[in-house]
């Protein structure tokens, strides 16, 4: 689990902005710190040195989330047989 940041706003269309400390990539799950899934990132915006990730919420009310750190679930990393060698 890798720290996002924290939702700063939730956009007229509903989307959750979050200032993105780590920029994710676009798909990426995105979840509380409970480990509950609350949307995927839809899309990034802003400079290339500030960049803000736009959720795509999964959640019925998100705008209940603003202020709240989120972490992004990394995917499992497949290993061959000469990584452990």
């Amino acid at each position: 689990m890798q720290r996002l940041g924290k939702i700063s706003n939730v956009s007229p269309s509903g989307n959750a902005i979050v200032k993105a400390e780590n920029p994710p990539k676009i798909g990426s799950e995105v979840v509380d710190e409970n480990l509950n899934v609350i949307g995927k990132v839809f899309d990034i915006i802003g400079p290339v040195s500030a960049p803000y990730a736009v959720i795509k919420p999964s959640v019925r009310e998100p705008a209940k989330l603003v202020n709240k750190p989120v972490y992004l679930l990394l995917p499992k990393i497949k290993r061959s047989r000469r990584d452990y060698e």
